[in-house]
Formats: structure tokens, sequence, C-alpha cells
């Protein structure tokens, strides 16, 4: 049987380019493709894929919101983040997240299909060029409860944030999420309350920093 796999990344050429190795592999499929984290979760919904091949940085909603969102609903689905991005703030939130790997997008062809089917198997895969940082950094924030900040804000509240720093209105974001203007600005209120940070400026800086949003988007 194949595994099926969705291709979450907001740029086509790479998921083109991932594709069309994929669909050489005699055990491998892919179903569908996602430019952002928003499709990618409903495409799971549809089709519930094997595993996801999750870009971290993407617009709307980033792979880390996706991720939760996904494995929340669908535990049985493999993620495996793939991303430019070697920042153990990046790793340990994609793991906290509920991914099972993290690969760096320099790495071979060849590591990402061990990947796959290493997460397949119920087991967790690193690229090898970070994974020693990576465990040392995760076990230090699991032996310190690090799980504050931005764990503090509910996952709507995360959303809401990653919309705001890029720039979208109040109007835009309620369109967006299927929500009042109300209600986002009630979460605007609540995420400034927690984080006691009271600029749309400060914000931005703050979710560009924990890996919410990034400059290039």
């Amino acid at each position: 049987m194949s595994i099926r796999i969705l291709l979450a990344d907001d740029h086509k050429i790479t998921r083109q380019g991932l594709r069309s190795l994929l669909e050489k592999q005699p055990d491998m499929e892919v179903v569908a493709e996602a430019e952002e984290g928003r499709t990618a979760v409903r495409l799971v919904r549809e089709l519930v894929p094997s595993v996801v091949i999750m870009d971290v940085s993407m617009p709307d909603l980033n792979g880390m919101e996706a991720s939760r969102q996904i494995v929340g609903e669908f535990p049985n689905v493999k993620i495996i983040a793939l991303s430019m991005h070697s920042d153990t703030l990046f790793v340990t939130e994609m793991l906290r997240s509920g991914a099972s790997g993290y690969l760096l997008k320099d790495c071979a062809f060849e590591e990402l299909a061990q990947a796959i089917r290493t997460v397949m198997d119920d087991k967790t895969y690193l690229s090898p060029s970070i994974s020693g940082l990576v465990v040392d950094d995760y076990l230090h924030r699991l032996s310190k409860a690090d799980f504050s900040d931005p764990q503090v804000l509910s996952d709507r509240e995360r959303e809401v944030l990653q919309l705001m720093a890029e720039g979208k209105s109040t109007k835009q974001i309620a369109l967006k999420l299927h929500i009042s203007t109300k209600t986002v600005e009630t979460h605007r209120r609540q995420i400034m309350n927690k984080l006691d940070i009271h600029t749309v400026a400060e914000l931005t800086k703050y979710a560009i920093r924990k890996g919410l949003t990034s400059l290039d988007k």
C-alpha cells in the first residue's frame, strides 16, 4: 500500500520538484498540494494522507499552527517539517506542534525518503546536521517544563497574531477566520494583555522572534 503524501509549501517550484521525485518512489504517491497552512489543514480533513511534508514559514497560517491543528484532529497523520530554518526555536516548536520529523531544505532527496519511511514506522527523524543541538535544547526545555510563551496564547489567538503581523486589517482577519470584527478586536486585546505588549509594531516583532511569521513573507 502506497504512502499517501500531502505537500505543503508556498513555493510552487519546490512542490513540483518534490512531487516529481516522490512519485518515482514505488511505495509513495502525492495526493495533493497546498500553498499555505489553512489549505493544508482542509486537505488533510478531506483526504487524510499518511504524511504531510510541511514548510514551517508560510503566509496566512504557518506550519507550526497548521501542524497543531492537523495532529489535534488526526493524530495518526505524520508531519515532517521541511524548512530553511535550522534555529532551535523553529525545530522545537514544530516538535511541540506534533511533527515527527524535521529536515533542512538543503538535504538530499534520499534523506527525505528515509525520513518518510522512518516516521511511518512511528519513529522520529531529525536531520543529522541539527539533531545534536536540537535534542539537547529540547530536553533542556522539557526538564524546565518551559511551555509558556507563545503557548500562553490559544490556537485562535496565535492565528490572529500571525495575520496581524502580516499586515492584515481587522476586517480582513475577520473574513479570513469567518468571525466578526468585534471578535477579532477581543482577540487582539487578549493577546496584548497576555503578552503585555500594546502596539502592533511590537507584536509584529514578537511574532517574528517566536517564529509565527517571518520577514520574507
